[in-house]
């Protein structure tokens, strides 16, 4: 039917029955045989609704009224549910959302992945709720603005939309968020430090970060700010202790890195050893910033060597006006660990810079998660846990608590013997590789970002896990060039490619090799795990993996459709699906995690 033949037009009231829930959390409705989605309505609802946009054969309508409300429907905690876009299911009961995202993951594998719905069905097992759906994120990332008025708000921007929504209180982070917003509005309101303006692109502070160790309790705070040197460059100034010969090279050496000259490493060093005659750290830190000169990293030695070196000297980098007055106040909060600057001064919607200065206590918190027993009743504890240090930019899962489950449900659907060779592609900072060291021979983590590798590394040295190597690069290019040998037969190695990180060997022990023409032996993964992000996997990665020929793959999903899509691919590769299990990891909200095993089957 047409729009010219429809009944209903564009603010036309209609009543309607809500049947079901869309993939956005929208109720969806029939009025006389015509298919309505309406934000805000709960499944069970009847409601009179107005539409906002016609389609040929649907429409979206704006809801008015709840004229019998859904026995499903609930009190929202937050008075901001509707205008903010992150809480879409906060009016439907906590019981009946974990059966939406059941019933998503099995109508996706469906309708996108082709399977049958018996097939699908003996597959799936119950999935894994939370205790409680709200205070459960340790990450929250809060625009900071001005309201018409021109008073300064922090908060979330309202659903599709850059406008902000003032509120520093979100149910679903830690109450002390509040705490710590209400501290920085404070103080900018009293110093008179601007807010980013998105359509001029001025103002100093854009985003703050705050991250909180949920096990550690530490609490980091990161402040994206505009900043530009010859607009709020002050110089740098030492502290009252740091006065002195040593202290006054070290800032001469900091001073000089910012101006981009050569600074000479031996004098660095110098500096470091007698500063470590006081503190081996400080030094350490110190001659980190003469070795990331001397290798001509300048990216090292703005986010580490300046802002590690000022704190080593007592020396405090001003990005800020009246900047300690901030870290002062900041860091009379219970949990405050560390406060940071990330530079951002790009006209995008990207919220993070990649420098990153420390400007009051560690560069990193840590957070401990510990292994579960999923086959047991109430998932307790086994007695392993591991440890992560977690910087500003560091990908670490919003919910701690049910990432034990999701992470120790991968454990379990691997059905590690201590012998496997495991492949764990996009990796992150390794959570997931080190929750399958402790059960596997040997585990390789592959991820694209090589920041991500260099925590994952440090995260397995903070373990004390020695059966995990890291690699940076594409997950299809790493795992292709790993079985083929990623060379012309013939070729040999040169001594310098010996060389990576965690070798135990020098370039003049490195064998001149043939290269490997396919996997054999513990160099074949036995099983590959992968955690890609939402838009799922490459397609050259999928075939990697085929062609790898695993006996198991567990994949780890955020998006139940690319997962679909995916695990067709897979499939008619030579695997089947032998079990399913969703993890909610995001009460009040659409989304959801989702845990695959498959097996291979062609021989």
């Amino acid at each position: 039917m047409g729009i010219e033949n429809m009944k209903f037009r564009k603010n036309d009231l209609v009543t309607l029955k809500i049947e079901d829930i869309g993939s956005e959390g929208e109720g969806i409705g029939k009025a006389e045989g015509f298919t309505l989605f309406v934000k805000d309505a709960v499944v069970g609802d009847t409601v009179e609704a107005r539409i906002v946009k016609n389609k040929k054969n649907y429409a979206y309508a704006r809801l008015e009224k709840v004229i019998i409300p859904s026995p499903f429907r609930v009190e929202p905690k937050c008075a901001y549910h509707r205008q903010c876009g992150g809480c879409q299911l906060q009016a439907l009961s906590y019981e009946r959302q974990l059966i939406y995202k059941q019933e998503k993951i099995k109508n996706n594998l469906i309708r996108i992945g082709g399977f049958a719905p018996e097939y699908v069905e003996s597959r799936m097992e119950p999935i894994v709720g939370m205790d409680e759906p709200f205070r459960y994120r340790n990450k929250a990332q809060y625009p900071v603005g001005t309201d018409r008025e021109g008073n300064l708000i922090a908060g979330f921007y309202a659903g599709r939309t850059h406008s902000i929504i003032a509120s520093t209180d979100c149910f679903l982070g830690p109450e002390v968020n509040a705490e710590i917003l209400e501290c920085i509005l404070k103080y900018m309101k009293e110093n008179r430090v601007s807010a980013y303006d998105e359509t001029t692109g001025k103002g100093l502070v854009r985003h703050i970060l705050i991250r909180r160790g949920f096990s550690s309790g530490e609490i980091m705070v990161c402040l994206v700010i505009n900043w530009r040197a010859e607009e709020y460059r002050k110089m740098t100034k030492m502290s009252e202790n740091g006065s002195g010969g040593d202290s006054r090279k070290t800032v001469a050496i900091v001073n000089t890195v910012d101006s981009g000259e050569i600074v000479d490493a031996e004098n660095a060093e110098d500096v470091g050893e007698t500063v470590g005659a006081a503190d081996p750290e400080d030094a350490k830190e110190i001659v980190g910033v003469a070795s990331a000169i001397d290798a001509g990293n300048r990216t090292a030695v703005v986010s580490h060597g300046k802002a590690a070196g000022n704190r080593a000297a007592g020396v405090s980098a001003q990005f800020l006006p009246m900047q300690d007055e901030l870290l002062d106040k900041l860091s009379r909060i219970e949990g405050m660990t560390s406060v940071s600057v990330s530079i951002n001064t790009e006209r995008t919607n990207v919220i993070m810079g990649q420098e990153i200065h420390t400007l009051w206590g560690r560069d990193t918190i840590s957070d401990t998660i510990h292994v579960r027993d999923m086959g047991r009743q109430g998932y307790p504890f086994t007695g392993k846990s591991l440890t992560f240090g977690i910087s500003p930019l560091s990908f670490y899962q919003v919910n701690p608590l049910q990432t034990e489950k999701l992470y120790s449900l991968a454990l379990e659907y691997a059905g590690l013997t201590g012998k496997e060779t495991v492949w764990d592609l996009y990796c992150g900072i390794g959570t997931i590789s080190l929750f399958l060291a402790g059960s596997a021979g040997k585990v390789y983590g592959v991820e694209v970002v090589p920041q991500a590798i260099a925590d994952a590394r440090e995260n397995a040295l903070r373990n004390g896990i020695e059966n995990a190597e890291f690699f940076v690069g594409k997950a299809e290019e790493v795992l292709k060039e790993f079985y083929t040998g990623g060379r012309q037969e013939g070729s040999k190695k040169e001594p310098e490619e010996c060389m990576e990180e965690g070798s135990e060997k020098e370039p003049e022990e490195c064998p001149e090799e043939e290269p490997k023409k396919a996997i054999s032996g513990l160099e074949r993964p036995d099983v590959i795990v992968v955690d890609p992000p939402r838009k799922g996997c490459d397609g050259e990665c999928l075939k990697a993996m085929i062609a790898a020929e695993p006996k198991r793959i567990v994949y780890v999903s955020c998006d139940p459709a690319t997962l679909a899509r995916d695990l067709r691919v897979l499939c008619d590769g030579g695997y089947e699906l032998e079990r399913i299990r969703g993890v909610d990891q995001f009460g009040m909200t659409v989304h959801t995690e989702c845990v695959v095993l498959m097996s291979r089957v062609k021989q």
